[in-house]
Formats: structure tokens, C-alpha cells, sequence
């Protein structure tokens, strides 16, 4: 083991509080966040279990592991919810001005289409 993996080793959580694992070191039956909603679960208000921790670009790193057996399926959004998402897509993309909806969102810095903009 080099002496880089061996200093994040600690499974049994005494130097780190928590089980320590290096980069793809941690046992099966963890994931992170990213992994989790890849399979369709979430955290579901459960604590941090584990971590990975490796050098990166401006010291270590971290990354937060959640027990698979205590994940919940993903919430999915109500009709309400996907008609207000709608809705506001389609305001960011209607000009105040001309009242035309544009195949792009309106910028927030010129607050109008490119079109009706005197910047443009």
C-alpha cells in the first residue's frame, strides 16, 4: 500500500471521526450523492456514513458516502410543480418588451430580446 493511500486509511473512524476510505477504496454498500441519484435514490435524511478523501488541487478532498440500504427513491415532481417550471421557462424566454417568445432566454443583463435591445 503506498504511503499516500495509507494516510486516508482508517475504516474504523478513530483519526477522522468517521470511516476513512482513499479514492475508489470504500467498501461496497456506500455511495455518494451523484451515485445515488444515478440509481434513482436519494440520501433521505440520513447522516454521512463514510468518506473518501484524496490530494486535489488545492490540498485534500472529500467525498461524502451514504449507506445504500438506507436510501430512499427519488421524490418525482407533482403536475403543479412541472406546469409552474413551465411557466417560468417560457417567462425567462418572452421579451418584456416585444412580448415575443425567443428560442433563447432572454439575457438578464440587456433585460430585453436581442432584437429589441439598443446594445445589440
Amino acid at each position: 500500500m503506498s504511503r499516500i493511500r495509507a494516510a486516508y486509511w482508517d475504516p474504523e473512524g478513530t483519526r477522522f471521526g468517521i470511516p476513512t476510505y482513499w479514492w475508489r477504496g470504500a467498501p461496497p454498500g456506500y455511495a455518494t450523492r451523484r451515485q445515488l441519484t444515478a440509481a434513482g435514490l436519494r440520501p433521505g435524511g440520513q447522516p454521512v456514513a463514510a468518506q473518501v478523501l484524496w490530494r486535489g488541487i488545492g490540498g485534500t478532498r472529500a467525498a461524502y458516502l451514504y449507506r445504500v440500504d438506507l436510501a430512499r427513491p427519488k421524490r418525482t415532481a407533482t403536475p403543479a410543480q412541472r406546469r409552474a417550471i413551465a411557466a417560468a421557462l417560457l417567462a425567462r424566454r418572452t421579451c418584456p418588451t416585444c412580448r415575443r417568445v425567443r428560442p433563447y432566454y432572454i439575457p438578464r443583463s440587456l433585460g430585453e430580446c436581442t432584437d429589441c435591445s439598443p446594445l445589440c
